[in-house]
Order: structure tokens, then C-alpha cells, then sequence
């Protein structure tokens, strides 16, 4: 009789959860759900500096690595969804998209050594012996308490490519809108066999985004012109970005010697305080050139005898934006990998008036980081980088184009290649 039970139980609970599925979208962004989980980096093995997108058949594999602070070590699982385009859950079974059981436990971690604040270090890579990614397309990863599945750690993003297209993006300055001022426009080829894709106006779906944002990414559906063997999407408005400017820099790779962006670095028990250089706005300032890794950031310390993932101590970074008085309209948002997602609730800046600046306290890992400030407006969750950062064409972006494709009668969407492209190269 509990046999019964239980099996009446999980089909009320699925039936539960795609009438939920039916009802509205799932909220599949990037997101670190628990306070103790830090430095959260996905990327490939073999470049960890480009989009998180694996190619089938490659041989190449993503990595994911993150540390839990705390004393005592948890014992992890995770797990995968496929999604669309659109990142929402597919209509794919699990035994569709995942050989094996769609789990597997987290066995590669070590506690800290020798660091003030005590963490243990997890990583694991896809596809392994565990589990295999039999499917293209988007995938949202999560990761949870091998007892508790769910209560979950964090969820994150990655994508799966066939590889069976290129495609070949361009960026420039010269839009359709105004020419070498504020903005960048992307446009992309899309080149495949004669024939392979029938009706490219009804399958093909195109996400473009920029330095790895989730807030502003771009869905085009129709290309402008087609032939045989390959699509153009050019010309389209949708395809305009605000160009931004480069990413802000700072290192704490160093606990004991003053590092590029920081003004002091303090031992208050019971942990490092590293306070950063004051920021000032940049949008009526003229564009300075700083070669920098798109809003990621690389763990290193420089004193480390062997793992930096280990031996790296965690700092609380201050963050100060000095604007000279209150905002009003929006508020401003720290922008950078290390913010795991966006908009992160830690990195909202708060204002102190008797400063007039911005200011926020993150807990981050020694290393180095690039980030920059948003500003977003109420009623809104796109960051804008005009009033702050300020727009200027010659800003040396990252756009990613991924290409999906759903012939008639598949129920999921192919992602059947991708491309990058940076502007002003």
C-alpha cells in the first residue's frame, strides 16, 4: 500500500508541476540561492575566457567549480534541464537529453588551506562517465544537498552546440540609427549544406547577447534575406546595442602588498578588508582603451604555494561609487561574473548620504576581477550603463549569437552552432 502511495504521489506532483509550467514561466535565470555558496565559475576546460558552449563530439568538456564556506563539508548533487531557446523546460523526457539517472554526486571537493575563513572547494565536469548530454540546446544546471533536492544551492546556465553551422557575426559603430556615437550593431551570415534547413523563416531562432548578460539579450526570429545555403540577419534594430565602456579592474592577489585598484587591504578579525579605490562616473569622460576579460574574473593568489582554488582567502571587498548625491529613478547594481546572477541582491549598491556615495560590501575570493556599475529603473530589470559608465562606440564588446533550429514536427529547439564576435576588431 505505501508502494501505491508513493507512485500516486509523484504523478500528483508531476501533474502538479506542468499545470504550474502551464500556468506562467519558470524562472530559469542564473541565481545563487545559498548565502554560503561563492566564486561560482562555469566554463569551458580548455579556455575559460569564452561563452560556456560545448560542442558535441569535441572532446572538450565544461567545468564548474564554486566553494561552500563553512566548516563541516556537504555532500552535493546535481542535476539538468533542457531547455528551449527561450530557456524554458522543453517538452524532452529526462532518458531523452541525459543518459543514466539525471544525477550525479559532486565527489571532487577539499577543504581550504591555511585561509581565515574556511571553505571547501567543489568542482565537476560535463559530460562525464555520469552523466552524458545526448541533446543540443540550452541546459540549466542545478545543484542541491544530496539529502534535501529541494532546497537548492544555485542554478546556472550553459548550452550544448551540434556544431553543423557557422556562423559569422559582425559589429560595427555605424548603425542604423546613428553612426560612431553610442551604439553597436550586430549583424551574423548563418552558412549550412544546401537544403539542410527548409524553411529558415518559420525554424530558425537567434539569441544574441552581450559580455555574457542575461538582462539585455536580443531574440530575432525572421533574417532579412535567404538562400540555399545560407541566411543573413542584417540591418535590424533589434539588433542595436548600447556600447557601453570597458570594464573597471581590480586584483586582490595579494594580502600583504597594495594591488591595481585598491587603496588598502586590513586584517579586522576575523577576516581580510579590502577596500577599493573610490569610483567616480564615467559618462562625460572620454573613452579610455583597457584590455579587460568581459565582466569575468580569475581566483589567484600570489603568495599560494600550490592551489589557488585552495589557498586563496576570501576578503570583504568595498565597493564605493561617488556620485556627488542620491540617484533618483532607479537604483545602481554591481556587474560582473562574480555576482553569480543578475540582479544579485548583494550587489544592489546602497546609498550613504552622508558620503553621497554608493557603496557595497561583497565577500570575494582573492583573485582578479573586472565589473562595472548598471543603472537600472524602477519598475525595470534591464541595466542601463549610460548614466554611469557612460556609451562610447569604441568600447571593445563580446557578442555571442547562437543559432536554434526546430524543423517541423521536432519538440525541442537545436542549437545548431554559435559565433563571437568582439567590436572594434
Amino acid at each position: 500500500m505505501n508502494k501505491w502511495n508513493r507512485i500516486v504521489s509523484i504523478a500528483c506532483c508531476m501533474l502538479l508541476a506542468v499545470a504550474a509550467m502551464a500556468q506562467g514561466k519558470v524562472d530559469t535565470r542564473s541565481h545563487v540561492f545559498d548565502s554560503n555558496v561563492h566564486s561560482l565559475k562555469v566554463c569551458l576546460e580548455n579556455n575559460m575566457y569564452i561563452p560556456p558552449v560545448l560542442v558535441m563530439n569535441s572532446g572538450n568538456r565544461l567545468v564548474v567549480n564554486f566553494d561552500y564556506i563553512d566548516y563541516d563539508v556537504h555532500y552535493l548533487r546535481y542535476s539538468v534541464t533542457h531547455c528551449n531557446a527561450d530557456w524554458q523546460p522543453s517538452q524532452l523526457i529526462e532518458s531523452e537529453y541525459v543518459s543514466g539517472f539525471n544525477y550525479a554526486d559532486i565527489d571532487d571537493y577539499e577543504q581550504s588551506r591555511a585561509t581565515y575563513v574556511h571553505y571547501y572547494n567543489y568542482q565537476f565536469m560535463l559530460p562525464n562517465p555520469d552523466m552524458e548530454l545526448l541533446v543540443s540546446g540550452n541546459y540549466l544546471l542545478t545543484v542541491y544537498e544530496q539529502d534535501d533536492p529541494d532546497n537548492l544551492l544555485f542554478q546556472t546556465r550553459f548550452s550544448v552546440s551540434e556544431g553543423t553551422v557557422g556562423v559569422y557575426p559582425q559589429v560595427t559603430s555605424r548603425t542604423d540609427v546613428e553612426y560612431n556615437n553610442r551604439m553597436q550593431q550586430v549583424s551574423f551570415d548563418v552558412r549550412f549544406k544546401p537544403g539542410q534547413i527548409r524553411d529558415p523563416y518559420s525554424e530558425l531562432t537567434c539569441i544574441v547577447s552581450q559580455n555574457s548578460r542575461e538582462d539585455n539579450a536580443v531574440t530575432v526570429n525572421r533574417p532579412l534575406m535567404a538562400a540555399n545555403d545560407h541566411v543573413t540577419y542584417d540591418h535590424n534594430r533589434d539588433l542595436i546595442f548600447f556600447a557601453g565602456n570597458e570594464f573597471r579592474r581590480f586584483e586582490t592577489v595579494a594580502a600583504h602588498t597594495i594591488n591595481m585598484g585598491v587603496s588598502s587591504i586590513r586584517y579586522y578579525e576575523p577576516m581580510y578588508h579590502a577596500s577599493l579605490m573610490i569610483d567616480e562616473p564615467r559618462s562625460e569622460v572620454q573613452y579610455l582603451y583597457d584590455k579587460t576579460q568581459f565582466g569575468r574574473f580569475t581566483i589567484r593568489n600570489a603568495e599560494a604555494y600550490n592551489e589557488n582554488h585552495l589557498e586563496a582567502d576570501y576578503m570583504i571587498t568595498h565597493f564605493t561609487l561617488d556620485t556627488g548625491g542620491k540617484l533618483y529613478g532607479g537604483n545602481v547594481w554591481l556587474y560582473g561574473e562574480f555576482s553569480s546572477s543578475y540582479p544579485a541582491p548583494q550587489a544592489m549598491m546602497k546609498y550613504d548620504a552622508s558620503s553621497g556615495c554608493y557603496t557595497a560590501d561583497l565577500l570575494l575570493k582573492q583573485g582578479a576581477y573586472n565589473y562595472m556599475y548598471l543603472w537600472v529603473p524602477d519598475g525595470t530589470s534591464q541595466g542601463q550603463s549610460s548614466r554611469i559608465e557612460g556609451d562610447h562606440y569604441e568600447t571593445i564588446n563580446e557578442y555571442l549569437v547562437k543559432v536554434y533550429d526546430r524543423p517541423m514536427g521536432e519538440r525541442y529547439d537545436h542549437l545548431i552552432g554559435y559565433g563571437v564576435a568582439y567590436s572594434g576588431k
